[in-house]
């Protein structure tokens, strides 16, 4: 039988605060000490690492939602400083070291090897068939080490739900930026307030909330309409199941333990967050 997708929407929830601490502040610095110029030098480097020296425009095309341009500065530039091998090891040396340092005692915890190995059999389970960044990571090597295993299968679940995600915003005609606005909008906030939004000029970001209004999908004052709303919520469920095989090789019971155990984890590395 499969899992609920209730579960499955909730298993997101937990992996996001723990893959997610690969964007703090504690790996950002990592990348700097080898020579990255900024945040997003490291961002890039780290994220794309897994696909190789990628082009810009693969990059870009993987990644989905950044706007025309923004990958490209940074890839290539960032190979001339780091070779995707080097980026693989500062991400995950960063990560597990900022993970760790914000769940605490919970590193030492027995629950937390139980979680993990949970965790991996779902992570190493999913289809790749179509998930090119998840495949990537999943080309590399498990870390010995519960904590920064833990950090790595997040990653891969976390990947393999985006890949997903990608895939729905395809099948729904919904671009990179358009898909942000979608985001602004379902939070309750205006496009141009959203953080990967604000900084984009404002007649690319009027133009893109333009044709999302020509489409019914936004009013005229620059808010869902009921189609919009619904073709979000269908995106998301779209998502949701698309990451369902990943715990298809976890029996309920594992699957709930997993949340379980997940869930004071998650908590610490929210509470812990910079």
């Amino acid at each position: 039988m499969p899992h609920p997708l209730t579960k499955i929407h909730r298993m997101s929830e937990l992996i996001e605060p723990i893959g997610t601490v690969t964007f703090s502040e504690v790996p950002n610095e990592a990348f700097l000490a080898v020579g990255m110029r900024n945040y997003w030098d490291g961002y890039f480097a780290g994220r794309a690492a897994p696909l190789g020296p990628a082009p810009a425009e693969v990059v870009h095309a993987v990644f989905y939602n950044f706007a025309e341009g923004e990958v490209a500065r940074h890839i290539p530039w960032v190979w001339g400083k780091v070779t995707p091998q080097e980026a693989i090891a500062v991400r995950e040396r960063g990560s597990a070291a900022a993970l760790r340092q914000r769940i605490g005692q919970l590193a030492e915890d027995p629950g937390l090897v139980r979680a993990v190995d949970l965790a991996t059999r779902a992570a190493v389970s999913a289809p790749t068939e179509g998930r090119a960044l998840y495949a990537g990571l999943r080309a590399l090597d498990l870390p010995e080490d519960p904590v920064a295993r833990l950090w790595h299968v997040a990653t891969l679940l976390r990947e393999h739900r985006g890949d997903g995600h990608n895939a729905a915003l395809l099948a729904h005609g919904i671009g990179g930026t358009e898909a942000h606005v979608l985001m602004a909008l379902s939070l309750g906030m205006r496009a141009e307030e959203f953080g990967r939004l604000h900084h984009l000029p404002r007649p690319r970001l009027t133009a893109v909330v333009d044709g999302l209004h020509r489409r019914g999908l936004v009013d005229a004052a620059g808010g869902f309409t009921d189609a919009g709303r619904k073709t979000k919520e269908r995106i998301e469920a779209l998502t949701d199941e698309l990451a369902a095989p990943a715990y298809d090789v976890l029996s309920a019971d594992e699957l709930d333990e997993l949340i379980a155990r997940l869930v004071p984890i998650a908590a610490a590395v929210e509470a812990a967050g910079d």
